[in-house]
């Protein structure tokens, strides 16, 4: 159904002999990759987290910088007053 017409090509009567061949499927190359589904699974999952706890800390440590910055100037005016 979904093969390609050839043209017809006259062939000459001595080229008519017919062999039969079997051939069996040939093996797939390569190996399957779902023995790999799982640890690369798990090194997407903890990429994800990793980037997710690096994310947090540098939130917290500008924060904790911000605060420091407002707090030391609130303390010198305090004191030059």
């Amino acid at each position: 159904m979904f093969r390609p017409k050839l043209p017809d090509v006259p062939v000459p009567p001595s080229a008519l002999t017919h062999h039969e061949q079997h051939h069996d499927p040939a093996p797939r190359a390569g190996r399957s990759l779902s023995p790999y589904a799982g640890p690369v699974a798990a090194v997407l999952v903890g990429g994800v987290v990793l980037t997710a706890l690096l994310a947090a800390v540098a939130i917290t440590a500008i924060s904790v910088a911000i605060s420091a910055v407002i707090l030391r100037s609130l303390l010198n005016n305090a004191n030059r007053r």
